[in-house]
């Protein structure tokens, strides 16, 4: 176990270069601020240093809202501030004290958009978690497939790839004239909840016409989960607490 200040006192963090990506990035990134005591808590409990893009989000930021807030990247934001964007300690359930014998089960979820797609980082033994790629990869839930997909990036080059504009093309089949201002109007613990859902013919074949409200995250992330274990007998594990 390494105590915190060998976590914080690192050379070459990456505070610095993260936030000149996320100051060139062609698409709206909202930075919230930071609660420095969660960050320091979170980063203690992850035992990663502020040298790596993990290390130094959970320490520097309050989390990431990417493309007018369709993706929530989580990290320590201060508590009880707009818009209710959730810790990426509470998302991932970490104990209320530091206890060195944690882990997450299956990975830790890093980020939730707002149809219910989560990205989380692979743990050392995805397989075991029915989870595809490999150590420490990227993953993403998506939600008009209920099935996890490997990315082939660590969590630098996710972070990277979600500023640099890229998300136009990820989401070009699940985007609808207008979604702009549907997704301005959720907060932090919401999403948006379609029917036809998203997994079904009628969604693919056009999401447009689907009806769309506002739901808890919970809600959201509940009906996926179960749907998966209804349609496949698949449980996908853990989604992230909001």
């Amino acid at each position: 176990m390494r105590e915190l200040s060998q976590l914080i006192d690192v050379e070459e963090p990456a505070w610095p270069e993260i936030r000149e990506t996320l100051e060139a990035s062609p698409v709206s990134v909202e930075v919230l601020p930071v609660d420095r005591d969660v960050g320091r808590a979170s980063l203690l409990q992850l035992q990663v240093t502020a040298r790596s893009y993990l290390g130094a989000l959970v320490l520097h930021c309050g989390g990431l809202l990417v493309d007018d807030g369709w993706l929530r990247v989580f990290g320590s934001p201060v508590g009880g501030a707009a818009p209710e964007i959730p810790t990426l300690a509470g998302a991932n359930q970490f104990p209320a004290t530091f206890d060195p014998a944690w882990r997450p089960e299956a990975g830790l979820v890093v980020a939730h958009d707002v149809l219910g797609g989560v990205f989380a980082l692979n743990s050392g033994t995805p397989a075991d978690a029915g989870r595809p790629g490999a150590p420490g990869e990227v993953v993403y839930f998506a939600p008009d497939s209920l099935r996890w997909e490997a990315l082939g990036v660590g969590h630098s080059t996710w972070l990277a790839w979600l500023v640099s504009g890229a998300l136009g093309e990820f989401y070009a089949d699940l985007r609808w004239p207008g979604w702009k201002e549907e997704v301005r109007a959720l907060n932090g613990n919401q999403g948006l909840s379609l029917f036809p859902p998203l997994w079904s013919a009628e969604a693919r074949q056009d999401i447009s016409a689907t009806s769309r409200r506002a739901v808890p995250m919970k809600e959201l992330l509940g009906v996926a989960r179960d749907s998966c274990r209804q349609f496949d007998g698949v449980d996908p594990g853990f989604l992230g607490a909001t």
